[in-house]
């Protein structure tokens, strides 16, 4: 199984940046996509951004594409979210996912992080 962690998340003023952090553990595994997505109460997930194996693609919702840029690191299975010019409306919990394939399993499967706050406030 594949475990997530996330953090990084908490209380920024508008303008100010915060950097999450996504770290995957667990038994023998290979990662491909990761992505990271969002979450308002009473309001669906969505997408804030995805990156290719290698880090090679990358793809952002339209709402904050030039303000966040996701990155990988593949040696420490770890995905990162670094968010510029924060606004109030990225307000939301934010949820890390991976598309990962354990040795043990045939195909792969998508996994999730707990998710973590972040709070944009003056």
């Amino acid at each position: 199984q594949v475990q997530l962690v996330e953090s990084g998340g908490g209380l920024v003023q508008p303008g100010g940046s915060l950097r999450l952090s996504c770290a995957a553990s667990g038994s023998r595994f290979s990662v491909h996509i990761m992505g990271w997505y969002r979450q308002i109460p009473g309001k669906e997930r969505e997408m804030v951004a995805t990156i290719g194996m290698g880090g090679a693609t990358t793809n952002y919702a339209l709402s904050v594409k030039g303000r966040f840029t996701i990155s990988r690191d593949d040696a420490k299975k770890t995905s990162y979210l670094q968010m510029n010019n924060l606004k109030v409306e990225d307000t939301a919990v934010y949820y890390c996912k991976m598309i990962a394939l354990p040795d043990t399993h045939l195909a792969p499967s998508a996994y999730w992080g707990q998710g973590t706050q972040v709070t944009v406030s003056s």
